[in-house]
């Protein structure tokens, strides 16, 4: 369960230090001292390493409590990996040394040393010191600092095309426990989900109050059945991606189950579509412009949709779990959805 100490402090340190201004001020310039200083502040209040163990150093805190900060990242356009450090940060503890600055995780194919290293639409490429590169056999960590970095993604989007030369002399091979892969795009996208969560939260609250506020005829728009109807559904959307989201950090332990991983981003990114059409609906045409703060959620909302698997992917994985195990498809489903 969730604690609602842990809750409120979150949100109080994410809604003081991520304002949109200062997330405007980092979409502009992603390399500059904007995005330095949000991070030392991160890194100064301990969130990052939430999910390492006690013993390690860190807040030895679990997956859907970790989650909570995740969600506050969602809640508001947090332009830094803030999330998706936490897990790399856990894996690292264990091996020794951490370094420090925000962290992504990308797959890519196996790496030779001499060869160049390209990655390609790397989520929080352009702000991230460090790439955690799974490959089929071995996961690394590669430092972005001699890396050439190009934006890839749309307006805003902090997303980059990586390359590497070589693999670095400093980059850090992480351990395979038991011979088995850890799951980092399962890990990623469990925690991206709970950005959207977020993100998908916030933009209720945001079309909600400008219903009551915008007045069209003498009265407000929320009074109309028609957008009452639209809201209902927006809302309906919000929570099942909650939900979704909660069921896909559920379990024992810091490692993300696939499979509930798999039902976070497959029903999150299907709540995302009609979250963003009934928002920018309701609010028309200045839910677009530059000015408004409605389009700093709701493009980060339609990138994470994408990122680490859409709901195609993440459905036939489901999917063919279904059909390979031999539980019948109710308890299936109510195995993976039970929340500890």
């Amino acid at each position: 369960m969730i604690d609602s100490v842990l809750t409120d402090a979150v949100e109080q340190f994410v809604a003081g230090r991520c304002t949109p201004a200062r997330v405007r001020e980092i979409e502009a310039q992603p390399g500059g001292e904007g995005a330095r200083e949000l991070w030392n502040e991160i890194e100064n209040s301990g969130f990052g390493d939430a999910l390492v163990a006690e013993s390690h150093g860190g807040g030895g805190l679990g997956l859907s409590d970790a989650g909570t900060i995740a969600m506050a990242c969602g809640r508001h356009a947090m332009p830094l990996p803030m999330a998706l450090t936490m897990p790399v940060r856990a894996a690292l503890a264990v091996e020794g040394d951490v370094p420090r600055g925000p962290m992504t995780i990308v797959s890519g194919p196996a790496v030779n040393a001499e060869n160049p290293i390209v990655v390609t639409a790397a989520p929080y490429g352009l702000v991230a010191d460090w790439v955690l590169l799974s490959t089929p056999r071995i996961d690394w960590l590669l430092s972005t600092r001699d890396a050439e970095r190009e934006p890839s993604g749309g307006h805003g989007s902090l997303a980059a095309d990586i390359r590497w030369p070589a693999l670095p002399e400093d980059a850090v091979r992480l351990r395979r426990g038991e011979g088995a892969a850890t799951p980092w795009r399962a890990t990623a996208a469990a925690f991206v989900a709970m950005q959207m969560a977020g993100a998908m939260e916030r933009l209720l609250e945001m079309t909600i109050a400008y219903a009551n506020d915008r007045s069209q005829f003498g009265k407000p728009i929320g009074k109309l059945q028609a957008i009452q109807q639209q809201i209902s559904v927006m809302a309906e959307q919000a929570l099942a991606a909650r939900a979704a989201a909660l069921i896909g950090l559920a379990g024992e332990g810091a490692r993300v189950d696939p499979l509930r991983a798999a039902i976070a981003k497959a029903r999150a990114g299907e709540a995302a579509v009609a979250v963003a059409a009934v928002s920018h609906a309701v609010h028309g045409a200045i839910g677009v412009t530059e000015e408004f703060d409605l389009q700093l959620h709701t493009r980060r909302l339609l990138e994470w949709r994408g990122q680490y698997g859409g709901e195609t992917y993440w459905n036939r994985i489901l999917g063919a779990a279904l059909i390979d195990g031999a539980a019948p498809p109710l308890e299936f489903v109510q195995n993976l959805a039970a929340i500890p």
